[in-house]
Order: C-alpha cells, then sequence, then structure tokens
C-alpha cells in the first residue's frame, strides 16, 4: 500500500478486496464518526467502512478499482482531514497537544474576570471590557466550534461543535443586544455563562485527547520493543556487523549479546540464556532457553551471548503478528455499537427540536425572552453525543490492550463481545491441559517378535513426525542405542495414527502406529496377553498406540507387532484454571482422542465430573460435541486447543481460543490466542472480557443518563449554561476514564506453581 496517490488502497485481501486505514482529523463526537463513514460508504466500490472515535482512524474495505485519493477526497469533502496510514509503519506517536492546552489556559485568563463577580469579587471591569473579554473568547478560542459547525450545516447533519456554537452564540448575542436596547441602563448581561462553556468544553476536550491517548499506550508499548538494527555474522567470513533490521534475510544468523532485545524471530543454534518475553507472552519470570529453543523479536536477553538463525523478520514476526491483531480489535466496531450508531443519527436534530421547543414554551408561559433563551442554551449545551461515541471504542481498546499486556490476543469486538457470555469451555487435552511433551512409560513385543527389532520399526514409523508421541518413540529407541532403519512414505492418518514403509527391496514392509480405533476399523484383534495389558494401562490413565504390520500385500495379513504406552505430566496451571472457571459459573468439557481411561484419569485429577469426558474423539467428533453443546448452552460456547485437529472444534465453536504454542491453523480458526501455553489465560481471558463488556454498559448507561437526566432538567430552568457545560465536559472524560480503569487489571496473584498438585497436595503426574 505505498504506491503513489491514485493507486489502489492496498494489497488484494482472500476476497479480491484491499483494505486501508486512515488517519482522521477534526472529528468531535458520534455524529461526526457517522458523517465520515457516509461519505466513505458513498464511494462507488467501497464495500465496508469503521471510523473509530477514539483512535480517530478510518478503516475502509474496497474493490481494487477504488484509489487512495477518491477516499481523501471523500473526507475532505465531508468536512474533516485525512491522512493515509502506511500498512506496515510503527504507530504514529501521540500528539501532545501543548497547543489545546495553551488555548485552553489562555480562554481560563480571559473567562475569570468575567466569573469573578459571581464570586463576589468585582473587578469593575466595565461593559465594554467584558464584551472585549467574551468576544475574544467567543470568535477566537471558540472558533473551532463554528468551523466544525458550518462543516456539518453543509453535509446536511449536525454534530457537538454545531450545538456549542448555536448554545454560546445565543448567550453571547442575547447580551450585546441587552448591551445596546438599554445603554443607559444596568443591562443584565450573559457575557460570563458563554465563555465559561467555551472554556470548559475546550478544557473537557483537551482532558478527553489526553485520556485517549493513554488506551493506545499498549500498541506504542509493544511497537517500541522492536530493536531499530541487529548484529548479523557473515556466513563466509564468520564476521560481525550491524545492519538495518529491513536489511535482515531469512536464515541470516543474528548475535544477541546479553540485555539487548531480540531483532528477530528465530532458533537458538549457539549458546544458552534466560529470556525476559513479559511484554509478548505476559510471563513475569525470564524463561530459559537453549540450542535449539525458539525465540521471539522484541524479548530481552538475559546473561548469555546467543546466536539465533533467523526465522522471521518485519511484519513476519510474532511482536508484528501482535501488534496487527491488536489494532485490528481497536479500530473495529462492536456489535452493541449498533445501537449507538442509531441514536446518534438522529442525536442532534432531536437536541434543536428540544431546544425550540423550550425557547417557545417559556415564552408561551409569559417568562421573559432572558430565561427563555437561556434555557434553550442550556438544553444545546448539556447534550453530548461525544460520551455515545466514545463509551464503546474506549472501553475495547482498553481491554484489548490490558489483555495483550497479560498475553490473551482478542481478534476482533466480536469475539470479546462473545467471550463475556461464555458458559462451557471444551478443552483439547494434550498441549493444552497436559505439558504435550509425553514420554513412552511401556513397550511390549508380541509374542515370537523381538522387542528390539520391534522398538526399531516404531521408531524408524515415528522418525519423520513432530508429533509429540513420536518423539517420545524415537527417544525411547536412541535411549536404547537401537539403529535407525530406512522409512518412506510416511503419511499421518487423521485420528487414527501414522503409517509409513520401513525396510527395503525385499524387505520392506508397511507398517502403521495405530490407535485402537484404527484397530477396530482394520477388524483386527491385539494378542491376548497384551489386550489384557491394554486394559491395565488405560485404567491407570496410559495413553495406548500399537505397532501394526499392514501386510506387504493383499495376500499377507496384517497383525499386532507390539503394544506402545505414553504418560503426559498435567500442566502446573490446569487444575487452577479448571477451579476458576468453576467459581465463574463455566463449565469444563474434556475432548480428546486419547482412549476413556487416560481421559478419565486426567478429567479426575482436574475436579471435572466423569460426564464431561469425550474420548476418542477424532476432529469432526469434536467439532459435532461442540455442535451438541451449542443447542443445550444457555450462553456461549468456547473450545481451547492448540493443534491442527482442534480447528474444527475451534471453528464450530461460539469462540475458539488458541494457545499461541500451537499451529497456525488452531491460532488462524480463534478468536482468542493466548500467548504462553498457560490453561489459566483461559480465565483470564473470560474475566477480562467480562469486565470490558461491563465497561461498556457502564459508559452507555451514563452516556444516555447524563442526557435523559440533563437534557429536562435544562428545559426546565433547572440547570444554567455555564453548570450545563461544565456536565457536559465531565460526561465524554468520565466515559474515557472509566474505561481506563481496566488498565489496572491485574491476573490472579500466586497462580503461578513449580507443578500440579492433587487434593492432598502431592505433584501430579498424570499419563497422557
Amino acid at each position: 500500500m505505498s504506491a503513489s496517490p491514485g493507486q489502489n488502497v492496498g494489497a488484494v485481501s482472500d476476497t479480491a478486496l484491499n483494505t486501508a486505514e486512515f488517519a482522521i482529523g477534526g472529528m468531535t463526537c458520534a455524529s461526526c464518526v457517522r458523517r465520515v463513514e457516509k461519505a466513505l460508504a458513498k464511494v462507488p466500490g467501497v464495500e465496508q467502512v469503521s471510523v473509530n472515535l477514539a483512535t480517530e482512524k478510518a478503516t475502509v474495505r474496497a474493490e481494487p478499482s477504488v484509489s487512495r485519493d477518491q477516499l481523501l477526497a471523500a473526507v475532505t469533502k465531508a468536512g474533516y482531514e485525512a491522512t493515509f496510514i502506511e500498512p506496515e509503519a510503527a504507530p504514529a506517536a501521540a500528539p501532545a497537544h501543548s497547543g489545546e492546552l495553551a488555548a485552553v489556559v489562555v480562554s481560563a485568563l480571559l473567562t475569570l474576570p468575567l466569573v469573578l463577580p459571581m464570586l463576589g469579587i468585582d473587578l469593575h471591569l466595565g461593559v465594554w471590557i467584558s464584551l472585549a473579554l467574551a468576544s475574544i473568547v467567543q470568535f477566537v478560542l471558540g472558533a473551532r466550534f463554528y468551523v466544525g459547525g458550518f462543516k456539518a450545516v453543509r453535509s446536511g447533519e449536525g454534530n457537538m461543535d454545531l450545538l456549542v456554537a448555536l448554545g454560546t452564540s445565543a448567550a453571547w448575542g442575547l447580551s450585546v443586544y441587552e448591551l445596546f436596547a438599554h445603554p443607559g441602563e444596568t443591562a443584565h448581561l450573559y457575557f460570563e455563562a458563554a465563555a465559561v462553556v467555551i472554556t470548559l468544553v475546550r478544557f473537557g476536550k483537551w482532558l478527553e485527547a489526553r485520556a485517549k491517548r493513554q488506551t493506545t499506550d499498549a500498541i506504542r508499548a509493544l511497537d517500541a520493543l522492536r530493536p531499530e538494527r541487529a548484529r548479523i555474522r557473515d556466513a563466509v567470513t564468520g564476521q560481525e556487523r550491524e545492519v538495518a533490521l529491513a536489511e535482515v534475510r531469512h536464515g541470516d544468523m543474528a548475535i544477541v549479546r546479553p540485555g539487548e532485545r531480540m531483532p528477530v524471530d528465530g532458533v537458538i543454534r549457539e549458546g544458552r540464556t534466560h529470556v525476559d518475553e513479559s511484554l509478548i507472552t505476559g510471563e513475569s519470570l525470564p524463561v530459559a532457553k537453549e540450542t535449539g529453543a525458539r525465540v521471539t523479536a522484541g524479548s530481552i536477553n538475559g546473561e548469555g551471548a546467543i546466536a539465533v538463525e533467523t526465522t522471521a523478520t518485519g511484519a513476519e514476526t510474532t511482536l508484528a503478528r501482535i501488534i496487527r491483531l491488536v489494532e485490528s480489535a481497536q479500530a473495529e466496531k462492536a456489535p452493541i455499537q449498533r445501537l449507538v450508531d442509531r441514536v446518534s443519527a438522529i442525536f442532534v436534530p432531536v437536541i434543536l427540536v428540544i431546544a425550540l421547543v423550550t425557547l417557545i414554551g417559556w415564552l408561551a408561559v409569559g417568562a421573559g425572552a432572558e430565561t427563555a433563551v437561556l434555557n434553550a442554551v442550556a438544553v444545546l449545551v448539556i447534550a453530548c453525543p461525544c460520551a455515545l461515541g466514545l463509551a464503546t471504542p474506549a472501553a475495547i481498546m482498553a481491554g484489548t490492550g490490558v489483555a495483550a499486556r497479560h498475553g490473551v490476543l482478542i481478534k476482533d469486538p466480536q469475539a470479546l463481545e462473545m467471550a463475556h457470555r461464555i458458559r462451557i469451555v471444551a478443552f483439547d487435552k494434550t498441549g493444552t491441559l497436559t505439558v504435550g511433551k509425553p514420554s513412552m512409560t511401556e513397550f511390549d513385543a508380541a509374542d515370537g517378535v523381538d522387542r528390539k527389532e520391534a522398538l526399531g520399526l516404531a521408531a524408524a514409523v515415528q522418525r519423520l513426525s513432530d508429533h509429540p508421541l513420536a518423539r517420545a518413540v524415537v527417544a525411547a529407541a536412541d535411549a536404547e542405542s537401537i539403529q535407525p532403519v530406512g522409512a518412506s512414505n510416511a503419511k499421518a492418518v487423521a485420528g487414527r495414527g501414522v503409517e509409513a514403509h520401513v525396510g527395503g527391496g525385499l524387505n520392506e514392509r508397511r507398517l502403521a502406529i495405530a490407535s485402537a480405533r484404527w484397530l477396530e476399523e482394520l477388524q483386527l484383534a491385539a494378542p491376548d496377553a497384551l489386550a489384557t495389558r491394554s486394559e491395565e494401562l488405560e485404567k491407570l490413565g496410559n495413553t495406548v498406540s500399537w505397532l501394526v504390520d499392514l501386510g506387504a500385500s493383499p495376500d499377507v495379513p496384517a497383525r499386532v507387532l507390539a503394544l506402545l504406552a505414553f504418560g503426559d505430566s498435567l500442566k502446573a496451571g490446569a487444575r487452577q484454571a479448571i477451579a476458576r472457571l468453576n467459581t465463574m459459573g463455566i463449565q469444563s468439557v474434556l475432548l480428546t482422542g486419547d482412549n476413556a481411561g487416560s481421559a478419565a484419569s486426567v478429567a479426575h485429577s482436574l475436579g471435572m465430573t466423569p460426564d464431561a469426558v469425550h474420548a476418542h474423539m477424532l476432529p469432526a467428533d469434536k467439532a459435532r460435541v461442540i455442535t451438541e453443546l451449542k443447542a443445550r448452552a444457555t450462553g456461549a460456547v468456547a473450545m481451547a486447543g492448540d493443534g491442527i485437529n482442534d480447528a474444527p472444534a475451534l471453528a464450530a465453536a461460539d469462540i475458539g481460543i488458541a494457545m499461541a504454542t500451537g499451529t497456525d491453523v488452531a491460532m488462524e480458526a480463534a478468536g482468542i490466542t493466548l500467548m504462553r501455553s498457560d490453561p489459566v489465560l483461559v480465565a483470564d481471558a473470560i474475566d477480562i472480557a467480562r469486565r470490558t463488556y461491563r465497561k461498556i454498559q457502564q459508559n452507555l448507561f451514563w452516556a444516555f443518563v447524563y442526557n435523559l437526566i440533563g437534557i429536562p432538567l435544562a428545559a426546565f430552568g433547572l440547570l444554567n449554561p455555564m453548570l450545563a457545560g461544565a456536565a457536559m465536559a465531565f460526561s465524554s472524560v468520565s466515559v474515557v476514564t472509566n474505561a481506563l480503569l481496566l488498565r489496572t487489571w491485574r491476573a490472579q496473584a500466586g497462580r503461578a506453581v513449580a507443578e500440579a498438585r492433587d487434593p492432598e497436595g502431592k505433584p501430579i503426574t498424570r499419563p497422557a
């Protein structure tokens, strides 16, 4: 999207639409948001527009034929400023708004002499000096309201600027009329009302802008993690040189010294160290890293110098993906925002009608023109569409920001809104609730089969696989110094196991590591001794697989060669995660492809009920169970998993929760990604979502209440314009400040433990 003006707005997406972002200047309230959206939506070829008042950004999805200039022109014509945001540009530093603060200070100094007589301090300025001071505040410092109001009228709509301009002009105009209509008398002037309203509104907008900047702290903190340069070792000469980060390529060896940030995603090839990943994963303690361990750009190297082979740079790094995900979540609108959009569409016209009715009504009951005008002015001033426009996006920005700091990435507001309704969480077992690094606890060969030879054959079948159980088989063979056998044509059979051709020539054999389900499908029975031992191991909670000779040809019958049993350990936070979900009123369900004994053992250790366990699950079975849970659930159903086999269930759930340590397929299918493999983060994610949604509800409640209470009070003469102006300014600031309280959220203290323990306090090491 770095094309020159006139070219397409962005890179073509999967749906052949381009996406572009623009910084929008000049917006003051929800009505402005609606006007910018309407202006952009009218451009031929634009499919979707989302404008965020809190971030002051517009996100546009359009056909490839739509140019950047067309979109910029549409925003400019609507009366606002627009600047194209380069897709990979760093988040812009928040403007200091020093000019706005200076204007507020000057306005306050000019207004103070007008207000002091109300406090019993009369400076005897004289009416003409009062007129001069009020006029400077009205037409110089208040010029922005006239400009904004004029643009709104020109486009056939209204906004906050129009309400403030009309209200303060009426108060100032009434005072001027009184001054010239009664030159020889002591005129009743209201210059201070108009000046105070302008000063308070400008002060409120400054406070609002200052608070909004704090809601984007999460993104700026993440972006600050990106180092600008990297130290690369030349592959030929071995010399080290510093280069710009953009010059680093896949496969380059980056040298990272103690205390430096990782410039790239990569794998450690030399050295060992501890790495601080707290701002990326939320993990407070440094993580030990050895040769072969993966590291993430932006994390801080501890005490050891390391050499890192680059696997991702720039926009491809985990850090860049996190930033894009958080920005995307903050830019989009939550479904609840639709109510606000409908209200904002008619808000200003309704307020203008109410103000007119107030004016006519007071005149009709015999009140003087002064009273009628002032009450109408109060109605115009207290009406605040700003709070309505900020209520939802401010809370979403704060909520997604604090979630990102604690290792929870929320894909979009829809996911956040859905997460607060979760009543059932279905967990995958291996890699989600268990460590996912099982060891082979037993290997028994059938009668007449050499055990070492059979173990070598099993290792040959599994040697090319990256599955945790496969690594356990290979590790067991290596531990017994069994020489590897050659294998070819290895392939995984989803939910059943893996097969391969082992050996060569006349000795080639077609072998498989099969699950009990595959054994049944093959109509193959295990030898009695192995079948009995299998039952015993499963009751103890082991995962049992079988080494099967599938037969080189149809004439050669298949037969079971050996039994393999595997054990795994529960993750440190697994039991606490289930316990926390229980206290939150959320039911936990276990879905696993393992046998019933293994599943029941893990479920018992975690405090799950037997009816919440579903074993022998294929990927399609998991998706089916999720659909059944959704049919009977009173709220939303979530699925937490980390593997390719979990992707269908993640997609079928109301919201998927994926472990970032798992596969990209799982993360793509999920609405929430957990940046570290800690099941407690599932409860954290739901807790943050619930708190964020409550903030949205509170903000919308207060935004509506301000107007529902304030407008009638003003219309009935119970609120003067100065108090109305103060209330209006306070409403916007209070909404953003309330949202910022989310930043104080902290994960439950003391949850990190060295190992999982049972109810009696003994360490738990459970089979898979």
